[in-house]
């Protein structure tokens, strides 16, 4: 079989580093000096890859800084994956997050039978409940997750740092509140609740199913469109 163009090769090492979490959002990627010196080549096949990298929102190149891993989001989505710990503190509202649940099972909840990380618990903005999240995490794809500290923090919050993904879904609707729901979220039995579910994959490779109820009232979307021309 005929061997894949080097700016190919490149491109594949580097994506390769990204996508199994060696390389988080943030850390350097070798210059095209470098790259140009490991692999005997001219600046144009690194810069190809480079490019090429970054079309598909790998890394992002910086004038004078150089490249880097970029953070884990999707410019072309409706919907950007927030972090709640983020968003309440940006409106002045202390926040924390009470960990219920956490597990490992072995399901094929994310796809082929794997080892998954189930962790459930409770956001809270300003001293009330916000939102309860149940999240399965594919521990095939992010073993490291299994020593982290998901009562210290969010499990969404930790994923956003360490873990970079490639593709998600969203899918919204609103769910009548059970018992258990209404205890967590303190609401009336039977309440309409905002409810995200949403799907990550690194690659072809899922990363992770998480559905989020919010407590009535307490959360909204808003997604701003432009007039589409040509």
């Amino acid at each position: 079989m005929k061997p894949a163009p080097l700016h190919e090769q490149i491109r594949s090492g580097i994506e390769a580093r990204i996508l199994s979490g060696a390389w988080p959002p943030g850390h350097p990627v070798p210059s095209e000096a470098e790259l140009m010196a490991e692999h005997q080549c001219a600046r144009m096949t690194v810069n190809k890859a480079l490019t090429a990298l970054a079309a598909a929102g790998l890394v992002e190149r910086r004038r004078r800084a150089g490249t880097f891993v970029a953070r884990p989001r999707s410019q072309a989505m409706v919907l950007e994956i927030t972090d709640l710990a983020r968003e309440v503190a940006a409106r002045g509202e202390d926040y924390r997050w009470d960990l219920v649940r956490r597990s490992t099972e072995r399901s094929d909840a994310l796809g082929p039978m794997a080892p998954l990380l189930r962790i459930e618990g409770v956001h809270h903005a300003a001293g009330h409940p916000l939102a309860f999240e149940s999240r399965l995490v594919n521990l095939a794809e992010v073993p490291a997750i299994a020593d982290a500290d998901l009562a210290a923090e969010a499990p969404g919050t930790w994923l956003l740092a360490h873990a970079p993904w490639t593709e998600a879904e969203h899918r919204i609707t609103a769910e009548a509140a059970n018992a258990a729901l209404a205890e967590a979220l303190a609401c009336p039995l039977g309440s309409a609740c905002l409810t995200i579910h949403r799907r990550t994959w690194r690659g072809a490779a899922p990363v992770t199913l998480v559905t989020q109820h919010f407590a009535p009232g307490r959360h909204e979307l808003v997604a701003r469109f432009g007039a589409r021309t040509g």
